[in-house]
């Protein structure tokens, strides 16, 4: 299981395959190896999924082939 990491202060970033609309975006922060932080753009305050980096990496991979989406 993963221990969440300390969120202040950290950059966040919208994923360059939101939209760019104000309603569909995430928003990830880089610099923690092993986990990529995520949320929802609309809701700054709210929670933050962390995903095992690996994971992340399948996921983007999957979306640059069309696999998903």
């Amino acid at each position: 299981m993963m221990t969440a990491p300390d969120l202040a202060g950290v950059a966040w970033r919208k994923s360059s395959y939101s939209d760019g609309g104000a309603n569909n975006c995430v928003e990830i922060a880089d610099g923690f190896p092993g986990a990529v932080p995520v949320r929802d753009s609309k809701n700054p305050e709210g929670p933050v999924l962390l995903f095992p980096a690996a994971a992340w990496s399948g996921f983007i991979g999957g979306m640059k082939d069309g696999q998903l989406g």
